[in-house]
């Protein structure tokens, strides 16, 4: 896709978005209390499934930074001393590494000095982020998710790494298992990431990985989608833009203003979407509050 083509399909996607009045709070708008109350119609048996994976703490391809987690009590002499102790521990990482789950927020993506909805770019300083960080969603996201399984669509285990997930796949998936993607949903593309990664090892997914093709976007848009969530970085590597890094995440979260979740796991979902014979069910995503975050760890919680 050339740069004049994806600059065009940029311009066509964000002109709605400019028009929408009020705060830029994004595809959340779509997200309205009476969606919110029709999707716990979704819950059947009540089982609840993670979407994220194990925080990485160990150095590989796709982690050069892994989370740093230790132990910092309780003191060796504690273990067997009479009276209160407590075991604590403490977490740093890198939010938005190539291995975590994690979302990222409207302030992520900087184009030409701004963010989403003219946002300047001045707004992030070294403080964190002035406007549209992590904290818009500190009540948490609640909604109807749909899982699309584009690799159960093409009959193989996972796409590898530079395949690209169209605009037709989407639609055909739905077709396939029977489901329908609406107004403030939160769509779950799986690519087949986690299982590739389980089976094969890790590796250096910042050149090489599956993800959307930029006009997949288009069907976020039709669809009035709220939140993209994939097992991958829902960005393709190579990019399939001549000289644009990670377009997907340029429409999306830019043009679109839709919260992006990557990273994620479906390999429980998948199968259990598979035995109920219903791939949508009762979605809750709870990031941290960090004021002045670009993003946050997170743990989707799927009830079917």
């Amino acid at each position: 896709m050339s740069e004049a083509a994806f600059r065009a399909l940029y311009e066509r996607l964000s002109a709605d978005t400019r028009l929408v009045s009020g705060p830029p709070g994004g595809s959340l708008r779509h997200l309205t209390p009476e969606r919110v109350r029709a999707a716990a119609a979704e819950v059947r048996s009540g089982r609840t499934l993670s979407l994220a994976a194990p925080i990485e703490t160990h150095r590989g391809p796709d982690s050069p930074e892994p989370a740093d987690h230790r132990m910092t009590g309780p003191a060796a002499g504690d273990l067997d001393a009479p009276g209160l102790h407590f075991a604590r521990d403490r977490l740093a990482m890198n939010v938005h590494q190539d291995a975590d789950s994690h979302l990222d927020a409207l302030c992520h993506v900087i184009v030409d000095g701004e963010l989403f909805g003219g946002v300047s770019a001045h707004t992030l300083t070294p403080d964190g982020a002035g406007a549209l960080s992590v904290d818009l969603v500190r009540n948490g996201i609640v909604g109807r998710g749909v899982l699309l399984d584009v690799p159960r669509l093409r009959g193989v285990p996972w796409l590898e790494p530079g395949d690209h997930v169209t605009r037709e796949d989407l639609t055909a998936a739905e077709e396939a298992q029977g489901v329908r993607v609406g107004p403030g949903d939160l769509l779950f593309v799986r690519v087949g990431h986690r299982l590739r990664r389980l089976e094969l090892g890790a590796w250096n997914v910042a050149e090489a990985r599956a993800g959307l093709h930029p006009t997949a976007v288009r069907f976020l848009a039709d669809r009035e989608v709220a939140v993209l969530g994939g097992d991958g970085n829902n960005d393709t590597a190579p990019s399939a833009v001549d000289g644009i890094g990670f377009p997907v995440h340029v429409l999306a979260i830019h043009a679109l203003g839709i919260y992006l979740l990557d990273y994620l796991q479906f390999e429980e979902l998948a199968p259990a979407c598979e035995s109920a014979g219903r791939w949508s069910f009762l979605c809750a995503i709870a990031p941290l509050r960090l004021p002045g975050a670009t993003g946050s760890p997170v743990n989707p919680i799927a009830v079917l």
